[in-house]
């Protein structure tokens, strides 16, 4: 008598959030098509509209739309998302630019699979490239010595605007830090998912492509950006590595910025995160965390 087929496994829950401010008419309905398209993964979409009621959200039964009256930024605007009833019971969260395109029909399903396959992994990172040039930038790479973007493996930090992390590991990290609006978001994230004893995983080999645009171009960059690595530090440290993580912040930013305008923005910004008392709860990772990180490449002063 032959043997009965095992019963194929569900298909993984993926709940994806996408913020809108309605200022991309081309961008997010192309980023919507090749998200919709995705193949071998029950999917579930949230759209937010930071700060505006969303315009073009496609009519789908997988598709809900949330209009915040302000913009919360964007870690603010994913949390809404993320926390939102459709998504409920989902296995994974994927955060996905609105100017980002997935390439082809499975990079979701090889995602999911990834976190599926490998439980001690709290998120993945495919490898973001320009669609015209296929270039990838440096920023856009999880960890340091990013000369080679094809070297996947254990990172620990993530590029934010494009990454699938397991649902009941954000949640136990407390989800996005709210109170950054802009910039490093990723970081203190990451650090969070691996003080709860999850790691990063960095797939190269899974493309999804986003234009190669200048984090500059907004004119907070140099502020939020400065502001925020100090609440990173402050946050998530223990008090011995804050002064540390700090100096050697300070040091990189006077060796790469040489604009007199652009270090006086920054040093406001500093200033700004020393004094701020609306950042979030501070929880000091665990020095194994520290320990952790390190070993892995990455000891958390950098």
């Amino acid at each position: 008598m032959p043997a009965k087929p095992l019963p194929a496994k569900p298909l993984p829950m993926v709940g994806a959030v996408v913020l809108t401010m309605n200022d991309r008419p081309v961008e997010f309905p192309r980023a919507m098509d090749s998200l919709l398209a995705q193949h071998g993964v029950d999917l579930r979409v949230i759209v937010v509209g930071n700060g505006c009621v969303p315009e073009g959200v496609p009519a789908s039964a997988r598709v809900r739309a949330v209009a915040l009256p302000e913009n919360l930024g964007i870690p603010g605007g994913r949390n809404v998302g993320a926390r939102h009833p459709h998504l409920a019971g989902v296995d994974h969260l994927f955060f996905f630019d609105n100017d980002a395109v997935l390439p082809t029909t499975d990079v979701l399903s090889r995602l999911a699979n990834e976190l599926r396959q490998r439980p001690h992994v709290a998120y993945v990172q495919p490898r973001i490239a320009d669609p015209d040039t296929n270039v990838t930038l440096r920023r856009w790479v999880p960890r340091l010595r990013a000369g080679d973007p094809e070297r996947g493996g254990t990172v620990t930090v993530m590029a934010e605007g494009v990454v699938m992390i397991r649902r009941d590991a954000f949640v136990e990290a407390g989800g996005w830090p709210d109170a950054f609006h802009l910039f490093h978001e990723g970081v203190d994230l990451s650090w969070r998912l691996w003080d709860h004893g999850g790691t990063g995983l960095y797939l190269p080999h899974v493309v999804v492509n986003h234009p190669a645009t200048d984090p500059a171009r907004h004119e907070t960059f140099y502020r939020l950006s400065a502001r925020n690595r100090v609440l990173v530090a402050r946050r998530n440290l223990p008090a011995p590595l804050i002064p540390l993580n700090l100096a050697t912040w300070c040091a990189l930013t006077l060796y790469r910025v040489r604009d007199r305008a652009a270090l006086r923005t920054s040093w406001n910004g500093f200033l700004e995160g020393l004094r701020s008392t609306n950042h979030g709860e501070r929880h000091p990772m665990s020095w194994h965390t520290v320990t952790r990180l390190t070993l892995a490449g990455r000891p958390p002063i950098l």
